[in-house]
């Protein structure tokens, strides 16, 4: 798969996750390192970020000369603890990549999820239909997305679906790592950018755990009785789609979140897991 993106394009929107690389992508932009210029930035917000990015946010707003866009299709939060009637039961549709034990006490691993294009692709190819006035069954390519994915995330790079639009990774195209991005930023006198994920994502490592845990304990905490609630929910159970059949946990281990031994980081972690997210929209 090239790198370069194989045409021109009337429009060009940068997917905004508010990390560390996209938001110095974004930045680059502003200074005319990167170009063209973006038409508009797009944050596509899950309501479910610690508060460090709602602030980043803000920050990064006023650094740059082109339209930063917030997006939602709603709160992630209540549409994963939503109960609907199903038949005789009741259903929980399940959004997240959460873990599973079973009532036998066996590690069933990770199930499948829908977060990442219901709450982050659907809402930004919207806004760039709107945006772009792409017609019904276009096939034409007028739209080009910038993504911050870096070269140390390279497995991340996916095409884009729709056939009126294209995918750029410009830090790809610049040789550029996270560990860059960081060094860009503080060479021209930038603050460190937060890390950009849902506060109980279940990719997150535990070095990621143990940050959230010292640096910002409310979305620790948030994300402890997000697990304690949801685990209750599907206790109570009686139809559950996703095929979760035993109880949802947010860490690998099966323990609970404020149980967790978060003190090694032998290997990857649950990061190691996050290299094939769909599409590589989210954490950048």
């Amino acid at each position: 798969m090239s790198i370069r993106p194989k045409h021109d394009t009337r429009f060009n929107f940068l997917s905004l996750g508010a990390g560390v690389q996209s938001s110095t992508l974004a930045l680059m932009a502003a200074r005319g390192e990167v170009s063209p210029m973006p038409d508009g930035a797009i944050f596509a917000d899950t309501q479910a970020e610690p508060a460090s990015v709602y602030r980043w946010l803000d920050w990064l707003e006023d650094q740059l000369p082109f339209p930063l866009h917030r997006v939602t299709e709603g709160s992630l939060t209540d549409a994963v603890l939503a109960q609907k009637k199903k038949g005789d039961g009741i259903a929980v549709r399940n959004l997240l990549p959460v873990f599973v034990r079973s009532k036998e006490g066996r590690s069933e691993g990770k199930v499948q999820r829908a977060c990442t294009f219901d709450y982050k692709i659907r809402p930004l190819l919207k806004l760039q239909r709107n945006l772009a006035s792409i017609k019904r069954g276009q096939k034409k390519v007028s739209v080009t997305t910038w993504i911050g994915i870096s070269t140390d995330e390279v497995s991340r790079m996916k095409p884009s679906r729709e056939r009126w639009c294209q995918h750029r990774w410009p830090l790809v195209e610049a040789g550029m790592s996270r560990h860059d991005c960081l060094l860009w930023m503080e060479r021209n006198g930038y603050p460190t950018p937060p890390r950009s994920a849902c506060v109980y994502c279940p990719f997150h490592s535990n070095a990621e755990w143990r940050r959230l845990k010292t640096e910002e304990p409310d979305a620790f905490e948030d994300a402890s009785l997000f697990e304690h609630m949801l685990q209750g929910l599907h206790m109570r159970t009686d139809i559950v789609a996703g095929h979760i059949k035993g109880t949802p946990y947010l860490h690998r281990s099966c323990e609970p979140i404020h149980q967790v031994d978060l003190s090694t980081d032998l290997d990857r972690g649950q990061m190691g897991l996050f290299d094939n997210e769909c599409e590589g929209m989210c954490g950048v």
